[in-house]
Parts: C-alpha cells; structure tokens; sequence
C-alpha cells in the first residue's frame, strides 16, 4: 500500500497544522546521512537551495520510480530556475540500499537527483522527522515490499519545510507547484 494523492496530501497537512504556526505543519529537522560516494550528506549540506525530498526504496515497483520520473521532468522544465533546487531521494529501505545502490539507481532518472541512505536508525530518525509512513513486510523474504507514504516534501534554502507535494502529479503539475512557490522567494 503507498499513501498517495492530492486527497492524502490535504489530509496529511490538515493534522498536521495544528502543530506549527502560520499553517505550515511542523516537519523536518536535522539529518546524516550517506551519498553514493560515501560522503556524508547532513541537512545544512545543501542549504542556500531549495529541497525537493523524496522518500522511497529502489526495489519499489511502481510509484517511486513513477515519482522519481515526474520530480526528473518538473526539474528539466523549469530550466534555469531548476539550479535553485536540490532532489534528494531518501531510501527507507537501508538494508538493501546502499549507498552503490542508491547512486546506481538515481542515475537512471538524471537531473541530479542524489540517492541518500545510512543506517536503520538513522533512516529511521529522518522518517520520523518528515512523518513518513513506513511499513516493511520482511517476511516476504529477500524480495520483501515496504509500504510507504509518496509525497514530496519542499525545504526552502533555510531548511524550514515549505510544501507538500503529491507524489501522483505528472511532471507539468510538479513544476508548476514548484515554479510558484520558489518564484515566491525570489
């Protein structure tokens, strides 16, 4: 099951508004995590631009990719105006991402997207920031599903969250959204 949607969007900010003034839910925080090349990658890391976070696992059938695909194609059609931005693609799956993996897999899609993993707890830590449903069925064996929420997540270039995203937009509607709120800024 993947919670997705612009009806699962609404319904996720709207208990979570409660929880921060100005109407913006109270999300993210501070993160470590791992790049492909092993780096380290925390959440100042990219400050001075805009976060487009996404949270998914490689082995994901259809919806992260599907996901990725559309962050990809809002990315190219903003031209210019996407250098302003940072897509990271958060695994919650790190047992089996890792950091080759990631990178491997984040290349296919191009436009810079950059594959983060790490350990359990940290994954876990990062998810529990961003209220991320995540949902493993291991005993599927090694080709297990893991259940999560497919939204994407907006942190303005000084690490505040912005903008929830659903996942299930195409690329046009993902640009859009993400054209407004940056042109906003400027």
């Amino acid at each position: 099951m993947i919670l997705a949607g612009a009806g699962g969007a609404a319904l996720f900010v709207a208990t979570h508004v409660g929880n921060a003034a100005g109407g913006v839910p109270a999300l993210g925080g501070p993160f470590t995590l791992t790049a492909a090349d092993g780096t380290t990658v925390t959440d100042r890391t990219y400050r001075g631009k805009w976060l487009v976070l996404y949270f998914g696992y490689t082995y994901c059938p259809d919806v992260c990719p599907t996901t990725l695909n559309a962050i990809a194609g809002a990315l190219g059609k903003l031209g210019p105006s996407a250098e302003k931005l940072q897509a990271l693609f958060i695994t919650v799956d790190p047992r089996r991402d890792t950091p080759k993996v990631m990178g491997d897999y984040v290349r296919s899609f191009g436009h810079g997207i950059i594959g983060l993993t790490g350990s359990p707890d940290e994954i876990a830590a990062v998810a529990k920031e961003y209220d991320v449903y995540v949902a493993p069925h291991p005993e599927e064996g090694a080709s297990y599903s893991v259940d999560h929420s497919s939204l994407i997540y907006l942190v303005d270039p000084k690490g505040k969250f912005a903008k929830l995203i659903s996942g299930g937009l195409p690329p046009d509607r993902i640009a859009q959204q993400l054209h407004q709120i940056i042109g906003q800024s400027s």
